[in-house]
């Protein structure tokens, strides 16, 4: 069966790749062409998930390419090609005659088998190409609207950002490499390594992880990839790239435990950012930003998961915050094409006005809340008993969370059931449609029938099944007080926004400012990290252009300079010398041809000469 898991890699790779190239000329086939590449997709990812394929292929000498489906991956492997396949056929309907369909639909396949081969990677180098092309294509995403420079700007903060993070990934593998010369980098493998690479892996991983799934301190990229179009903030940010952090630490749970304290560090990040995050996503007055830090908080649930072994409640957690958070993202999308407005008050009566996306958006925001009998409250329990099991005070917070989760549920809730206010009361908004397509709705009750049906993977025989298909070890069950308290804490918290709200107080105002703002970490990057940087960087090229630059013109100057003073110097007296040397071989020439006259007397008296002078040395020498 390895062809099926081939093919499941290959086929929207290759589909994205021929729509990027085609352009505007696959525009009128390229929304069929993308719906139809992951429905055949998603069928490969249900036999993969099955079948559990395993393939390897020669990659660098000692390093090869490995993918493999198993329990976890096959999951998320259906996840991210059910979801994408919905947020494809919903964009169908987004995006008009005038826009780069082919482009688009292009980047999104691209965007899903990047994603496809992250979550199958066996091996580092497959992990790090998946990683690197999804960071890649979700920049150009991002920045789809590429002519608006503040979107341009926000693709670009959030690209650095993962980027940074991204680098404890290249950390890790070469200290995996350091750690085993012979070249195995199996992500399976990794436990094993010995210190002090096994921690520099741990660190690097869990940097890289935190960075992709938005979590503390570098969050904020999400906020700002909220510029994207709605259909990209779906994908991207429910069941793709801000959970390939989370599902990389969930794979590598065996590595956080192994290291003696990645486990407990990677635990209380999620639940710090589930707390953090959902404060911030309480103070939000734009629908998109709520829901972008509601994000990082559910992520934050996931990543608590991983770190105290909840394996199972992180994978259904995972699976239902993508069914819930895809389809109020996606709704949003449809309200501000309709109404021209993101912000809350300009929202005012939105389910009123459009039932039956109204209907849709209770159900993923209760999903959201946490209420029973929905999906999240189911999973949201199992990983909070794994907690409770590994330390109480996580539990504590996690219910803290739990509860912030139904306060800005509640509070989205509450300002698009209002009252159609009167036409001179709603702020100045942009034009918007007023319309709702109708074929952008069998999407989105999909994905709310998903919100409603996945809570029952968390209870009885069908939990014990996830659990071994999971291969996880074995999971504490939720206990009925357990179960019974956070319904009550989620039922009490909504009712208590609600009538909150009812009552128009408005939140404190330092509260606003403080969490509003997403806690003011990107306005610390920039001061801590992003200036300095720039600073050592304008240093370096003043070093640059002024020392190094004046120092090599010196030196070639001063080479000119002496060249010039040993031509006109050393070579003359050189060439001198050789002219002495050549004139008096001239002249000692001459005087040997002297004697060479030819007579024989001349000889003779030479020789007598020559003789005499001889004896005189004789005589005298005695």
């Amino acid at each position: 069966m390895s062809g099926v898991l081939w093919a499941l890699i290959a086929l929207p790779l290759a589909a994205g790749t021929v729509l990027l190239l085609c352009g505007r000329r696959a525009d009128r086939a390229s929304a069929p062409a993308a719906v139809a590449v992951m429905l055949v997709a998603l069928g490969l990812a249900v036999t993969a998930a099955y079948t559990e394929p395993a393939v390897r292929a020669a990659l660098l000498s000692g390093l090869p390419a490995e993918l493999s489906v198993d329990g976890l991956s096959g999951l998320l492997a259906v996840t991210v090609t059910a979801v994408t396949t919905l947020v494809l056929a919903f964009s169908a309907t987004e995006f008009g005659p005038r826009e780069s369909r082919g482009r688009f639909f292009g980047l999104i396949l691209l965007f899903a088998g990047s994603m496809l081969v992250t979550v199958t990677a066996a091996t580092l180098p497959v992990l790090l190409m998946g990683w690197e092309v999804m960071g890649a294509t979700s920049w150009a995403l991002i920045g789809y609207w590429w002519r608006d420079p503040e979107r341009v700007r926000a693709a670009n903060t959030a690209f650095m950002t993962t980027r940074t993070a991204d680098l404890g990934l290249y950390l890790a593998a070469g200290a995996a490499l350091a750690a085993n010369p012979s070249g195995s980098l199996a992500l399976s493998d990794l436990s094993g390594a010995g210190e002090p690479w096994r921690s520099l892996i741990t660190a690097g991983l869990i940097t890289a992880a935190l960075g992709k799934s938005a979590q503390l301190p570098f969050s904020f990229w999400l906020s700002r990839a909220m510029a994207g179009p709605s259909p990209v903030s779906a994908l991207l940010h429910s069941a793709t790239m801000v959970i390939a952090g989370a599902y990389l630490l969930l794979r590598i749970e065996p590595l956080l435990e192994a290291s003696g304290w990645g486990s407990t560090v990677v635990a209380w990040a999620g639940v710090v950012t589930a707390i953090a995050l959902g404060l911030v996503a309480v103070a939000q007055t734009d629908l998109k930003q709520l829901l972008a830090a509601s994000s990082c908080a559910q992520i934050g649930f996931m990543v608590l998961a991983a770190g105290v072994g909840g394996t199972t409640g992180g994978t259904l957690q995972l699976i239902a915050h993508a069914a819930a958070k895809s389809l109020l993202f996606l709704i949003s999308g449809v309200w501000l094409t309709a109404l021209g407005t993101k912000t809350l008050t300009g929202l005012y009566g939105a389910a009123r006005r459009y039932r039956a996306v109204g209907v849709l958006f209770t159900v993923g925001a209760l999903c959201l809340a946490g209420l029973p009998p929905l999906s999240l409250w189911a999973a949201k329990d199992v990983l909070l008993a794994a907690a409770f099991e590994e330390a109480p005070a996580l539990y504590v917070a996690g219910l803290v969370a739990a509860v912030l989760s139904a306060l800005y549920s509640a509070k989205a809730l509450w300002f698009v059931w209002q009252p159609v206010p009167p036409a001179e009361s709603v702020p100045d908004t942009e034009p918007g449609t007023r319309h709702v397509p109708s074929r952008a709705l069998p999407p989105l009750a999909v994905l709310a029938l998903a919100c409603v049906a996945l809570g029952v993977l968390a209870f009885g025989p069908t939990g014990a099944a996830v659990s071994r298909v999971l291969d996880a070890a074995e999971q504490p069950t939720p206990k009925i007080w357990e179960w019974l308290l956070s319904a009550a804490l989620a039922l009490g918290t909504a009712g208590a926004a609600w009538i909150w709200g009812n009552r128009r107080v408005p939140l404190p105002t330092v509260f606003s400012r403080l969490f509003g703002s997403w806690l003011h970490v990107e306005p610390a990057a920039q001061l801590f990290l992003v200036r300095p940087v720039l600073a050592l960087a304008h240093a370096a090229s003043w070093f640059d252009d002024r020392v190094l630059d004046a120092a090599v013109r010196g030196a070639g100057r001063g080479a000119v300079d002496l060249a010039h003073w040993s031509n006109h110097r050393l070579e003359a007296g050189v060439a001198g010398s050789v002219s002495r040397v050549a004139f008096a071989s001239r002249s000692l020439g001459r005087l040997a041809r002297r004697p060479q006259t030819g007579q024989l007397h001349q000889y003779l008296a030479q020789a007598v000469a020559a003789l005499t002078v001889l004896a005189l040395v004789f005589v005298f020498v005695k």
